[in-house]
């Protein structure tokens, strides 16, 4: 019953993990803020919300602007009175040829994945230090923080840079009663999962590929007070796929 009321902020929460989060937190009893720079999709997530009989408010953001991000929080603490929980997911990627990568989308990138990062928690923890509980703040990142495949370089930089940033965070924000984890995410299907093939499954020691639903209960753990032990770690969630010994026979 811990997150019934608590006000949990979901960025990238139109679709793919974002939305499984946004859902299940709803589920939990949470007042969810539903945010992306898509407003049709993301006002869907709401909707569906809603439906179910829980509680929830898009409000449409570009985290790359710092404006939006404060127009977020701001609305937010307005409409429940308290912020608790934030939850990074918001990232796009592009899988460019090294030679290939121009500035601006190294840039882009950078300020969509890790830039937002900053920005969200910096101005959600200003609420969220006034909390008689603190808060709880996680940072979707990503397997290839740790590894790569080629023509990555962005991606992997802004991934590599949540998780450095998060516990920086937690050592800064700790004093306020506030955790900060990141999650690393490994191959999550957010299409049609009956389609994949059986040797997608059997490249992770779990015996299959990943679903939404499995990094929206790591944020669950990682966000529930009796937890609060738990801060500046990163998460793997990817079924021991980078943990497994790859032979070509």
């Amino acid at each position: 019953m811990y997150f019934q009321g608590k006000t949990v902020i979901v960025t990238g929460a139109a679709k793919g993990i974002g939305r499984g989060i946004a859902l299940l937190y709803a589920e939990k009893g949470a007042n969810v803020v539903a945010a992306d720079i898509d407003e049709a999709a993301g006002a869907r997530t709401a909707a569906e919300i809603r439906e179910k009989g829980g509680e929830a408010l898009f409000v449409q953001t570009d985290v790359r602007e710092e404006a939006d991000i404060i127009r977020l929080m701001e609305t937010a603490n307005r409409t429940y009175g308290h912020i608790d929980i934030l939850i990074n997911n918001a990232g796009i990627s592009v899988f460019r040829p090294f030679f290939e990568l121009s500035p601006e989308e190294w840039d882009d990138i950078i300020n969509t994945n890790l830039r937002s990062v900053f920005l969200c928690s910096r101005e959600a923890a200003k609420y969220m230090r006034h909390n008689r509980d603190g808060g709880a703040i996680v940072n979707i990142a990503s397997t290839r923080a740790i590894m790569s495949e080629p023509d990555s370089e962005a991606y992997a930089a802004s991934k590599g840079g949540i998780v450095a940033l998060t516990h920086a965070l937690a050592a800064s924000l700790g004093r306020y009663g506030i955790t900060v984890n990141a999650i690393s995410p490994g191959w999550i299907e957010t299409g049609d999962y009956s389609k994949l093939r059986q040797i997608d499954h059997e490249q992770h020691l779990s015996g299959r590929v990943g679903k939404p639903d499995d990094i929206a209960r790591a944020c669950i753990f990682l966000t529930d007070r009796k937890n609060n032990f738990v801060t500046g770690i990163n998460l793997v969630v990817d079924g021991g796929m980078t943990r497994k010994m790859i032979y070509v026979e």
